[in-house]
């Protein structure tokens, strides 16, 4: 087993062992915390799931771990092996009893993502990426031969606060549909499956909710790029998904979502 192949197998064991603790809890009561605003929330589940997925990476690498709860690093580095961990992506839905959220988990090297794992368990989902491939529940995956963009399904990830509705509105305008799953990892693996046409955000997301997907879609056959339409990167302003097949257009679409 080569090194890439041993990560990608890693995610998908850590990603799978944090969705088992959150799943425990989905639709217990739970004592809920608000971080930035009253819609950025966070649970001990969050924390629980976490320290699961850690440990788990850890029982088999010594490298850094990222992740978006405490006790985890903030930045990848440049240079070297690193794990990315969002242990509950969509932790909105979660404590609303909606099924849409998940744990991923992604191994990057010199701050290339190298594999992926995205676990839905409320879906009984699971999206792994490895160096080529990308698979929804062991069957392989690809991003959606739709060529006509008016017929696009669209989903704003996040928006500007100032540019929210405006935004949404030119998506609607522009394309045949739109929809908002609220969690960040479970729409950019659905447009490595073919299930949405295209993703965007207009400002800098965190790692943990962009890398495992842009790297899915990415090894789907789709683009990611930034606002600029330069390649996606952990750190771009920005994230602009599609399969391919008219983002041009898509990105056009971004830009005016931003007031560009």
């Amino acid at each position: 087993m080569t090194d890439t192949e041993a990560r990608a197998d890693l995610v998908a064991r850590a990603a799978d062992a944090g969705a088992r603790v959150a799943l425990e809890s989905f639709r217990e009561e739970l004592t809920v915390e608000t971080k930035a605003d009253k819609t950025d929330v966070v649970t001990q589940i969050d924390r629980d799931a976490q320290r699961r997925v850690v440990e788990t990476i850890h029982e088999e690498y010594d490298d850094p771990v990222i992740g978006e709860e405490e006790g985890a690093s903030k930045t990848i580095p440049e240079e070297g092996p690193a794990w990315v961990v969002d242990p509950i992506d969509g932790t909105n839905n979660f404590v609303r009893g909606l099924r849409i959220w998940g744990t991923s988990v992604a191994s990057v090297v010199d701050g290339e993502p190298v594999a992926a794992a995205t676990v839905l368990p409320a879906l009984a989902d699971t999206y792994l990426a490895g160096a080529e491939r990308v698979t929804l529940n062991g069957d392989p995956v690809r991003v959606s031969s739709r060529e006509d963009s008016d017929a696009f399904v669209v989903d704003p990830i996040l928006l500007d606060d100032a540019a929210d509705t405006a935004g949404v509105d030119v998506l609607a305008e522009r394309f045949g549909d739109y929809r908002r799953l609220g969690c960040a990892q479970a729409t950019l693996a659905a447009v490595a499956s073919g299930s949405l046409d295209a993703a965007i955000t207009t400002v800098r997301m965190h790692p943990w909710d962009t890398i495992a997907g842009a790297h899915m879609i990415h090894n789907a056959g789709g683009t990611v790029t930034d606002l600029d339409g330069e390649p996606w990167r952990h750190d771009s302003r920005g994230l602009v998904a599609s399969n391919g097949a008219a983002h041009d257009e898509v990105l056009a679409a971004a830009r005016r979502a931003a007031g560009e």
